[in-house]
């Protein structure tokens, strides 16, 4: 199937209260500008300098994510346009962010992200830490920023039981936070198991191989 059939075949399965970010890290532009033209809008990058060299070669409707772990000296380059990050884990993240957002006259979207693998590669806070970085004063002077949600990986395995588990406490912890704190996104879920997450309570998800099909190289 085409990237264009996979796309609607995904968006037709989703409820319409579920974000769909196709996930085009390591993918061509040209495969970005089918799935533009086939009507996606938001696309998530999981590199910095990824993400900024394709900016400038894609339409500007585009909402840029980006999905993966954000180094503090490089959000710069992304400041001028990125929608929404998801993988903010400390203040000091967050005031960078800000810094940069300022210069642009911007308010910049975040996601704290929040550990809920067994696997320990997956960067994330707490659940206490997340709470506890909710309440650190220091966050009222950042006016350039907007916490908006939390978002989750869940350990790469087949075991549908532990998934639900990290998925769900995921859940549970949002919805702890949702009102106090104004949030609208949970995100969490990929290819493999986007749709236990949608039953397990997120309203993101990131997609990658279901729609552009196995990683490769850009060329």
């Amino acid at each position: 199937m085409s990237i264009s059939k996979h796309l609607k075949h995904l968006k037709e399965q989703l409820p319409e209260h579920v974000t769909l970010v196709a996930v085009s890290k390591t993918k061509p532009v040209s495969a970005i500008q089918e799935a533009y033209n086939a009507g996606q809008r938001i696309f998530g990058e999981n590199k910095i300098q990824e993400l900024a060299e394709k900016y400038p070669q894609l339409p500007k409707d585009i909402q840029w994510h980006m999905i993966g772990h954000a180094q503090t000296n490089k959000i710069k380059y992304i400041a001028p346009f990125v929608s929404l990050i998801h993988g903010v884990d400390s203040v000091k993240l967050l005031k960078e962010i800000n810094k940069q957002a300022k210069k642009h006259h911007r308010i910049i979207n975040c996601l704290l992200q929040v550990k809920i693998a067994k696997e320990d590669s997956k960067f994330g806070l707490s659940t206490e830490e997340t709470q506890t970085l909710l309440s650190d004063e220091s966050l009222l002077e950042l006016s350039h920023v907007k916490i908006i949600g939390l978002m989750g990986m869940a350990t790469f395995t087949d075991n549908t039981q532990q998934l639900t588990e990290e998925f769900s406490a995921l859940k549970t912890l949002y919805a702890k936070l949702e009102k106090v704190h104004n949030f609208t996104k949970l995100s969490m879920g990929m290819s493999g198991d986007y749709k236990l997450a949608i039953t397990c309570g997120s309203n993101m998800i990131r997609v990658g191989s279901a729609i552009f099909g196995a990683r490769t190289l850009i060329k």
